[in-house]
Formats: C-alpha cells, sequence, structure tokens
C-alpha cells in the first residue's frame, strides 16, 4: 500500500468518524435527568477523536439486543484477548489471533471471529487479517476500561 493510499483512506475515516460524531450529538442532547459521555483519542492506526454524550433514560430504553451481542461477545477471554492485541497492534493475521487468544485450532479461532464480527467489533481488511472496525476502536477501549473499573483494576 502507497502513502497516498494511507493518506486517502485515513482522509476517509475522518470523514466518516466527522459525520458520526455530527449525527450523535444531534441525536443525544441530554434530558435533565442526566448526561453519560464518553471520549476518547486515538492517534494509530488513524487519528480519531470521539465524543458521545447521551441520556440514561433513552440509553437504558433501547432494545437490549445489539447491545448485550456486543458485551456477550467481549465477555470471553479468548475475544477479549483478540480486542486487545487488535488494539494494540492494529490488523493482524489469523496465527496472530489464534496465538494471543490461546486457541489450539483455527476452526476455534473462527468462532470468536464471528462473534466479533457479527457484532461489529471486528473486521477483515484486504489482505486476509482483521482489525478493529475504526469505529468500533474508542467504543471497545471504552467498554474494556469500565470493566476494568467495575472489576477494581484501575484503583490503586
Amino acid at each position: 500500500m502507497t502513502t497516498e493510499d494511507l493518506l486517502r483512506r485515513i482522509d476517509d475515516l475522518e470523514k466518516r468518524v466527522a459525520a458520526l460524531e455530527g449525527a450523535r450529538t444531534a441525536q443525544h442532547v441530554p434530558a435533565s435527568g442526566g448526561v453519560v459521555e464518553y471520549r476518547g483519542t486515538l492517534t494509530e492506526p488513524a487519528e480519531l477523536t470521539w465524543r458521545i454524550s447521551a441520556d440514561p433514560a433513552q440509553v437504558l430504553a433501547l432494545d437490549n439486543g445489539p447491545r448485550t451481542e456486543v458485551l456477550a461477545a467481549l465477555g470471553h477471554p479468548a475475544r477479549a484477548a483478540i480486542v486487545r492485541l487488535l488494539a494494540l497492534e492494529g490488523s493482524q493475521n489469523s496465527a496472530a489471533l489464534q496465538e494471543a487468544a490461546g486457541l489450539g485450532s483455527p476452526g476455534q479461532l473462527y468462532h470468536h471471529l464471528k462473534s466479533l464480527t457479527s457484532c461489529g467489533l471486528v473486521e477483515q481488511d484486504k489482505r486476509g487479517s482483521y482489525r478493529l472496525r475504526p469505529q468500533a476502536a474508542i467504543p471497545a477501549l471504552v467498554l474494556l476500561t469500565a470493566a476494568s473499573d467495575v472489576a477494581g483494576q484501575l484503583s490503586g
């Protein structure tokens, strides 16, 4: 991949994130009951800035199906290991993901990848490797951080 291709892809990602941020911010005008927010900035594999504000009552009223798919996908140690590796290192081939997850066979790996891809956390890229979806990178880190906080891992 050339530098020009990378710059074009980064530009496309920045436009998509800006559109998503604008759409989500406009939809989530906090009610008087409070606000829940998360935000983040990444510099690798591309520069992304994310800020989500939501009315807790609106969030709690949403259908549980899609969100529990994401939580279930992250709720397995092998899948969490895959997401952690992709967040740390970017795109990875199947062999690297299988090793990181401690899985004994490619079949086991593809079972876990199916869960991660079907809920929208991970996608296969053009080279036959896998990566976090750009739109899911910061939310996935937020979920892992929140779970670490609830588990008492962040308090020092």
